[in-house]
Parts: structure tokens; sequence; C-alpha cells
């Protein structure tokens, strides 16, 4: 399996133009990531992970003006929360456009969006775009925390490149649906709902 750093942005850029699925560190964990416009890299996630076709992809974005620009539907309490976190491990579930929500997998015409803390990485998505990208394991283990994980875990799955960020932090994102008549907390990581609801409250 290849190794690259995340300096060596320009080849990794090609192998995803190229349609490749790449492991790739974020700030929270290692992730399997691919371009929104490679359906065939799409569904190949899928089927590295093992993942049920009905669990969709979120999206990593360099910021807040590129997640608002995928056709996505951001409310008040979305642009407060996005406003207050990001860069950060907050996953926003948004209403977006059918044509988003089934590229990544969802029937519901929601979309899970994040921009992540780390500067390589969003030099990186500044290059790339958007990527679908989730954590980097086979569905229901824990993810991966370093590339020596990922080459483990995907040794023989047809997994050929890497990018080697060191040993990340090994914790999972808030997730924030506002999809519904309230908001909802799915899964709770480093950002309290106590953080979360002082935020609301300001707004």
């Amino acid at each position: 399996m290849k190794r690259l750093t995340l300096e060596d942005r320009l080849e990794i850029d090609g192998a995803l133009a190229a349609g490749a699925v790449i492991g790739l560190p974020t700030d929270t964990v290692y992730g399997l990531a691919c371009r929104l416009d490679r359906p065939e890299a799409i569904a190949e996630i899928f089927r590295l992970k093992d993942r049920p076709g009905d669990v969709a992809l979120p999206i990593l974005c360099d910021s807040i003006e590129t997640a608002r620009g995928l056709g996505t539907r951001f409310s008040r309490e979305a642009i407060a929360l996005a406003t207050a976190f990001w860069p950060g491990p907050l996953t926003l579930v948004v209403g977006c456009s059918v044509a988003l929500s089934s590229l990544v997998g969802a029937a519901d015409e929601s979309v899970g969006l994040r921009v992540p803390n780390d500067e390589g990485l969003l030099a990186l998505l500044d290059l790339t775009g958007p990527l679908a990208v989730t954590s980097a394991n086979l569905h229901g283990e824990p993810p991966c925390a370093t590339a020596d994980e990922v080459e483990v875990t995907f040794e023989g799955r047809g997994l050929g490149l890497v990018v080697d960020g060191g040993a990340r932090q090994n914790f999972s994102s808030t997730v924030v649906s506002l999809v519904g008549p309230s908001l909802e907390i799915k899964r709770i990581g480093p950002i309290s709902p106590t953080q979360i609801e002082a935020v609301l409250s300001r707004d």
C-alpha cells in the first residue's frame, strides 16, 4: 500500500481525480475519502467498509461557504453552530438537494457536513474540493487512529493509498441533526450538548 503525507497534495489530488479511494488523516480519526464527482469511488467506499448502502457518507469541506454551496439548506441554527464550532469536531446534518443526498447514500434529502480542524487537511480540501469521507474501519469496528492501523485493516481489500499524518486523537465528532422539527443530537462527541445549547441560546 503506497504512503504519502498531506504535503503531497498534488499527488493526492491526482489520485482522487482518477477515482481512487484513499486512507486519509482527519483531525479526529483516519477516514476513507473520495471525490464527490466519482460515483464509482463512492460505491467503493461502501464496499471497502462493508458499510450498509443506506448509511450515508458525510462530506468534509474547507469552509462554511463551501458547505453552503453544495445544494444544502442551512437554517439559522445551523449557521450559528457552524460559525461557533467549525473548523472542529461537529458534524451538522442539514437538508439538501436530492442530487446530493442520493450521491452519498441518503434517502431523506439530508447530508452530514463538517469542516475539520487540521491545517494540512484544509489545504488539501481547498485543492480537491469537498470529499466524501467516513471513518477508516470495517462497519461496526473501532475507527483507525494511525496509518499503520489503516494498512492492517484494509490489507488485501483493494485500498491502494494511505496518507500518513501520524497518530490522530481517536474520537468521533459530535453529530447534530437539524432536518427535523427540532434539533437532535445523534452522537455525543467532544462538543457537549451544553455547549450546543449555549450557542443556540445566544442566537
